[in-house]
């Protein structure tokens, strides 16, 4: 393992799950219920297609039926997970 000085807090991935939410909301309409927010925060899926289909079905919609939809929220979660302090 690398040294844990790039290693994030439970809080720090809480406020950048946050950050990207209110992304999420503001740009593309996908406005989450409160639970589903804090679920996420909480505990947020590892990766970028996983994330993107949390969303989705928090917001009660199917992914593969929303191709390019599905695919401008992937592209903003994968820009927030490459910041999170991965490389």
């Amino acid at each position: 393992m690398v040294g844990h000085a790039g290693a994030m807090t439970q809080r720090d991935v809480a406020a950048e799950v946050g950050e990207l939410l209110y992304e999420l909301c503001v740009d593309l309409g996908f406005c989450l219920p409160p639970d589903d927010m804090r679920r996420l925060k909480e505990a947020p899926p590892t990766d970028a297609d996983s994330f993107t289909d949390a969303v989705f079905a928090a917001e009660g919609m199917d992914p593969a039926a929303h191709d390019e939809l599905r695919e401008q929220v992937r592209e903003a979660v994968d820009r927030h997970m490459r910041g999170w302090g991965g490389s």
